[in-house]
C-alpha cells in the first residue's frame, strides 16, 4: 500500500504505539531475566578452571538444540535480516545460489576442521595456532580477530537502530546505549549459557517476525502467484549465471567457491562460532548442531529472499528508493512492515524486536568471544603467575563491559562519518582471507612452520588491505558500479522529491528509474567481486607460506602431533594408526616415538619444527 502524500508518509513511519513498545520491552526484559538466572540463581562450579569453562564454553555440557539456535542467531545479524531482502529487491535472486557454497562448507567443516578443534578441547580458537605453530602466530590471529570484531560490532547495532528510528522517530543514540547496556549485563553476569539461551528466545522472535511479514504481505498483494508473477516480469527471477567473469558481482562460480570460503571462515575458524561447537560434549553432537545450523540458516535466508520479492511485488509500480519513501536501502523491509502491519497494535513491535534480537545475539556472541580471546590469548599468555579466581572473574566480565562500551562510542563514529560505515563493512574481508589461510595450513599442510605462516599471513593481510581499500575508493568515485534490476515510478499515486548530493530535483510521477550500469574499464585486481576476497586472501597466504617454509626449511610432517592435523592427513601420514588422542606420542612411523605430548598447551619445539 503506497501512502497518498509526503506528510502522510512521515506519519506512517512513526506510528509505533504503546503495544509495540511493550513487545520490544518484553524482549529486553526476557534477556535480562535469563542473565540473572544463570548469573545469580543457577549453581556454579567452585574451581577457577571450572568457572572459566562454565562462563566461556558452558562447561562443555550444553545441549544440541539451544546451541543450534544460538549458532543461527549469532550468524544472522540485523544486517542480514534487513540486507538480504534489499539484495533480492535491488539485484534479483542470483545471490541465493550461495546455498551450494554453504553445503560445501558444511562438508569440509564436518570432516576437516571440526574434528581437530573438538579433539583438542580448546577455549580460544587461537590456542591452536600456538600449539601448531608458535606464540607469535597465536597473537597474530588474536589481534586480527579483535580488529575485525570491533570493526563489525558497531555496524551490527547501528543498522537495526536505523530501522527503529524509522518506525519510532527515536534518535539512534538514545536506543543504542539502552540495548547495549542490556546486552552487556546479561553477557557479563550469565556467560555463554545466558548468551545461548537468550539466543534461543531471539531466534524464535526472528523467525516469527519474518514469517509474520511473509503471511500478511502475501495476503495483501493477492497471493504467492501474484508475488511470483510480478517478480518474473520484473526480472528478479533468474537462473544461475554460468559466466566465469571475476568482475561480475554474482555468478554461480563466485557464489560456490567464494561463498564457500567466506562461510568456511565465518564458521570453521571463527571464535564466535567455534566457541559454541566446543560447548557440546561430543564430536557427534557438534556435527549434528552444524547441520541443524545449516538447515536453519538456509530456511531463514529463503524467508528473507521471499521478503525481498514481496517488497518488489508491493512497490513494483512505485519504487520507494527513487521516491525517497525509504531514505536508505536497508529501510525497505521496515517500510513494508509499517505499511502492512501498522494498523495491528504490537505486530510492528514484534518485527522490530526480531531485528534487534538478531543484533543482540551477534553483539553478545562477539563480546563473549572477545572475553575468551582476551583471557586465554593475552592475560594468561603474558601472566607470569596463575590468575586467581577473582582476577579471572574480573577479566572475563571486564572485557565484556569495556568492549561493549567501545561499541556504543563507535556507533557515534559510524553515524557521523558515512564513509567509515562503507569502509568498515569491507574490513572483514581484510582479515578473513589470511585467517582462513593460516588455519587451513595448520590442519592440511604440515610442512608449514611458524615463520613461514607469519610471512604468508602478513603478506595476505597487506595485499587484501590494499585491494579492499582500492575497491572502496573505486566505488566511492564511481569507477565501479553494479547493474541493478529495473524499477519504475509509473504507478505512484503521490508526488515526491528525490534528493541528490548537491541539489533537490522534482521528479515527475511518470519518470522511470534508470538502473545503474557497470562501467567499462581495464581489468584491475580490485575490480573482482567481493565474494572472491576471502578465497583470494587465503590462497595468497597459503602459497606464500609454503614457499617461505620450503626456502627456510620445511617441517617434517610426521613430527607434528596427529591431533593437530585433519583426519585425512592423519591417515596419509600414519596409515597404520587409528584413534589418535591428545596424549599420544609424536613419532615417525615405524621409528618409535620421538616426543611425548601429554599437554598440547605446553607442546615444545619438537612439535613445531622450523
Amino acid at each position: 500500500m503506497i501512502g497518498p502524500g509526503v506528510e502522510d508518509v512521515k506519519i506512517s513511519l512513526q506510528r509505533f504505539g504503546w503495544p509495540d513498545y511493550l513487545v520490544f520491552l518484553v524482549m529486553l526484559l526476557s534477556c535480562v531475566m535469563i542473565g540473572i538466572y544463570f548469573g545469580f540463581i543457577k549453581k556454579k562450579p567452585k574451581k577457577t578452571s571450572e568457572q572459566a569453562a562454565d562462563y566461556l564454553v558452558g562447561g562443555r555440557t550444553m545441549a544440541v538444540f539451544p546451541v543450534t539456535m544460538s549458532l543461527i542467531a549469532s550468524f544472522i545479524s540485523g544486517i542480514s535480516l534487513l540486507g538480504t531482502p534489499t539484495e533480492i529487491y535491488v539485484y534479483g535472486v542470483q545471490y541465493m545460489f550461495i546455498v551450494f557454497g554453504v553445503l560445501l562448507m558444511g562438508v569440509v567443516m564436518t570432516f576437516v576442521f571440526l574434528p581437530v578443534f573438538h579433539d583438542l578441547q580448546l577455549t580460544s580458537t587461537y590456542e591452536y595456532l600456538e600449539t601448531r605453530f608458535d606464540r607469535k602466530m597465536r597473537l597474530f590471529g588474536s589481534i586480527m580477530f579483535t580488529f575485525g570484531t570491533m570493526a563489525w560490532l558497531p555496524i551490527v547495532i547501528y543498522v537495526p537502530a536505523l530501522a527503529f528510528n524509522q518506525v519510532t522517530g527515536i534518535n539512534v543514540h538514545q536506543i543504542t546505549p539502552v540495548v547495549c547496556i542490556v546486552c552487556i549485563f546479561y553477557t557479563c553476569v550469565g556467560g555463554l549459557k545466558a548468551v545461548v539461551w537468550t539466543d534461543v528466545v531471539q531466534t524464535i522472535m526472528m523467525f516469527g517476525a519474518i514469517f509474520l511479514v511473509m503471511i500478511k504481505g502475501t495476503l495483501d498483494v493477492g497471493g504467492v502467484d501474484v508475488v511470483w508473477d510480478r517478480a518474473v516480469k520484473g526480472d528478479r527471477i533468474e537462473g544461475p549465471d554460468l559466466n566465469f567473469d571475476l568482475k561480475s558481482r554474482h555468478t554461480i562460480w563466485s557464489l560456490l567457491f567464494g561463498g564457500f570460503a567466506f562461510w568456511l571462515k565465518s564458521n570453521a575458524v571463527s571464535q564466535n562460532m567455534i566457541q559454541r561447537y566446543l560447548s557440546l560434549p561430543t564430536l557427534a553432537s557438534a556435527r549434528k548442531a552444524l547441520w541443524m545450523f545449516i538447515t536453519g540458516v538456509l530456511i531463514l535466508l529463503a524467508m528473507c529472499c521471499y521478503c525481498g520479492l514481496l517488497i518488489y511485488a508491493t512497490y513494483y509500480e512505485c519504487d520507494p528508493l527513487t521516491t525517497k519513501l525509504a531514505k536508505a536501502k536497508d529501510q525497505l523491509l521496515p517500510l513494508l512492515v509499517m505499511d502492512i502491519l501498522g494498523n495491528f497494535p504490537g505486530l510492528p513491535g514484534l518485527f522490530v524486536a526480531g531485528v534487534f534480537s538478531a543484533a543482540l545475539s551477534s553483539l553478545s556472541t562477539g563480546l563473549n568471544s572477545m572475553s575468551a580471546v582476551m583471557l586465554e590469548d593475552f592475560f594468561k599468555t603474558f601472566s607470569k603467575v596463575p590468575l586467581t579466581d577473582r582476577q579471572t572473574a574480573y577479566i572475563m566480565r571486564g572485557v565484556v563491559a569495556i568492549f561493549g562500551a567501545i561499541c556504543v562510542v563507535l556507533v557515534i563514529v559510524v553515524e557521523k562519518l558515512g564513509s567509515v560505515l562503507q569502509l568498515s563493512m569491507s574490513l572483514g574481508a581484510v582479515t578473513n582471507g589470511p585467517l582462513l589461510g593460516i588455519f587451513t595450513m595448520g590442519v592440511m599442510f604440515p610442512w608449514v612452520h611458524g615463520t613461514g605462516a607469519l610471512i604468508g599471513g602478513s603478506t595476505g593481510l597487506g595485499i587484501m588491505a590494499w585491494i579492499c581499500a582500492k575497491a572502496q575508493a573505486a566505488i566511492a568515485t564511481g569507477e565501479l558500479k553494479f547493474v541493478t534490476k529495473p524499477v519504475n515510478t509509473l504507478g505512484c499515486s503521490y508526488t515526491f522529491i528525490a534528493s541528490e548530493p548537491l541539489n533537490m530535483l522534482a521528479i515527475n510521477t511518470t519518470a522511470a528509474f534508470i538502473p545503474e550500469t557497470s562501467t567499462e574499464s581495464d581489468f584491475e585486481i580490485y575490480h573482482i567481486s567481493y565474494l572472491w576476497y576471502t578465497l583470494l586472501g587465503a590462497t595468497i597466504t597459503i602459497i606464500v607460506s609454503l614457499i617461505a617454509s620450503f626456502i627456510i626449511g620445511a617441517n617434517d610432517p610426521r613430527k607434528i602431533h596427529p591431533t593437530l592435523l585433519a583426519p585425512f592427513m592423519r591417515t596419509l601420514l600414519w596409515p597404520n594408526r587409528k584413534n589418535f588422542k591428545r596424549d599420544d606420542p609424536i613419532g615417525i612411523e615405524n621409528d618409535g616415538p620421538v616426543e611425548s605430548c601429554l599437554n598440547l598447551k605446553n607442546i615444545d619445539t619438537a612439535t613445531k619444527v622450523g
